[in-house]
């Protein structure tokens, strides 16, 4: 968890700090990275009130949570990682093309922290495995 949290800051960091994008690339970039940033939030906010009480940081499912599968939860099993990688990857457009190679790493390490997590949701929801089968995307619909 304090790796993810890591390295959202120094995403923000280094699109601060590092050189940013040549001027002719700069205005439509920016456009596109202020985008996506509102998109990822707006997913982020949807994927949050879908699971309510369930919402955590930690692999582990909530105790007080429930198994989801509708809203953006029945396109992508792990929405959350989806906006929060385009919201990552719409501050490196605006900002740098340096902190999208962070992003990367964020991304991969929401793509490998959700496979675990998937195991827990696995032992905990006996229905897991058809909501699996359901929504066969982990983080990109139609590629990942």
């Amino acid at each position: 968890m304090a790796l993810q949290f890591a390295l959202l800051a120094t995403i923000l960091a280094v699109g601060l700090l590092a050189p940013g994008w040549p001027d002719g690339a700069r205005w439509w970039l920016k456009g596109a990275g202020v985008l996506l940033v509102f998109g990822g939030a707006f997913l982020i906010v949807l994927a949050g009130r879908a699971l309510g009480a369930g919402l955590t940081p930690f692999p582990k499912p909530a105790e007080e949570g429930q198994l989801v599968d509708d809203g953006p939860y029945a396109v992508v099993r792990h929405p959350v990682y989806t906006g929060g990688i385009l919201f990552a990857a719409g501050i490196s457009l605006a900002l740098s093309p340096w902190a999208l190679v962070i992003t990367v790493v964020l991304a991969l390490v929401w793509a490998l922290k959700a496979r675990v997590e998937e195991r827990f949701l696995a032992e905990r929801y006996p229905d897991y495995a058809d909501y699996c089968a359901r929504t066969r995307y982990r983080l990109v619909p139609h590629v990942y």
